[in-house]
């Protein structure tokens, strides 16, 4: 069971990350462990179950990573990405050399706990927000290096929206550029020289003045920063339809009601992807 509208990575994303993530495991030696105590002809049936709630993500993750140490190991999907776990249930069952399926364990289940972990806290702010407005819950960059693809799938398995995925698919002006440029109409007017015409222009503000600014140059969306939940009433107000609002900071499942009551469109959270606590799943011989 998995959400059928989740569109899966291309393995070509997938493969190099969990690649690196084996290597280094491996080290120069391989597993010692495993190679020293397990006949290279024994078998192994497991699976990896939840032990706790949550929504699963990082599915593929896991299957390549037991493919690519043998592709012999037979794998089947029980619970896909976006699909809500108790306690028990079985999310992939496992069965081939034993040797390949312990030697990929800790990679697979790292990436599978780490993504669903990702994905079960976007839930939780999606579902906070849901009965208070429109508010779509979205992701930032601040994601653990080279995790990044997985960790923006993660948070859409939970329900969520990514924001830009890098520097490169959108511009987002922030204070520090605004302060160098030398304020925030020459900010945007420089962004909107350079850009093509379908590059998207954010800029960060954090009063009222500089939303001002910001919509009198025609900014595509705004990011309204640090800002409590009567000031973003009245930025709505004031943006009336004319670029995307968009709120930040202090984002958690007590505040994130309030704000989106506030009218924005989007609420953007580092913690969903620097900070979200693993799932624990485990695998076991079966």
């Amino acid at each position: 069971m998995s959400d059928d509208r989740l569109v899966p990575l291309p393995r070509l994303l997938v493969e190099p990350i969990v690649r690196a993530a084996l290597l280094e495991d491996l080290g120069r030696a391989g597993d010692i462990t495993t190679d020293a105590i397990v006949p290279a002809d024994a078998r192994l049936s497991g699976v990896i179950a939840a032990r706790q709630e949550g929504v699963i993500s990082g599915v593929d993750a896991a299957i390549i990573a037991f493919g690519l140490i043998d592709p012999a190991v037979s794998v089947v999907v029980e619970r896909g990405d976006g699909a809500r776990v108790s306690p028990g249930d079985v999310v992939i069952r496992l069965d081939g050399p034993a040797r390949a399926i312990l030697t990929a364990e800790r990679v697979a289940l790292n990436l599978l706990c780490r993504m669903s972990g990702v994905a079960t806290a976007t839930a939780g702010l999606v579902e906070a927000a849901r009965p208070h407005g429109k508010a779509r819950i979205v992701c930032t960059r601040k994601t653990t290096p080279g995790l990044r693809s997985l960790e923006k799938h993660a948070v859409r398995a939970g329900g969520g929206s990514n924001h830009r995925y890098g520097l490169d698919d959108a511009v987002l002006i922030k204070d520090n550029h605004v302060a160098v440029a030398g304020g925030i109409v020459p900010a945007i007017e420089r962004a909107r020289a350079y850009s093509g015409h379908l590059v998207k222009i954010e800029i960060e503000v954090d009063t009222l003045d500089q939303l001002a600014e910001a919509l009198s140059v025609r900014a595509d969306a705004v990011l309204l920063d640090n800002m409590s939940p009567d000031q973003l009433r009245e930025a709505v107000r004031m943006i009336d339809g004319r670029a995307i609002a968009e709120a930040s900071g202090r984002i958690n499942r007590e505040t994130v009601g309030a704000i989106a009551a506030s009218g924005v469109d989007l609420i953007s959270s580092g913690w969903i992807t620097h900070s979200a606590p693993i799932i624990d799943l485990g695998l076991d011989a079966v």
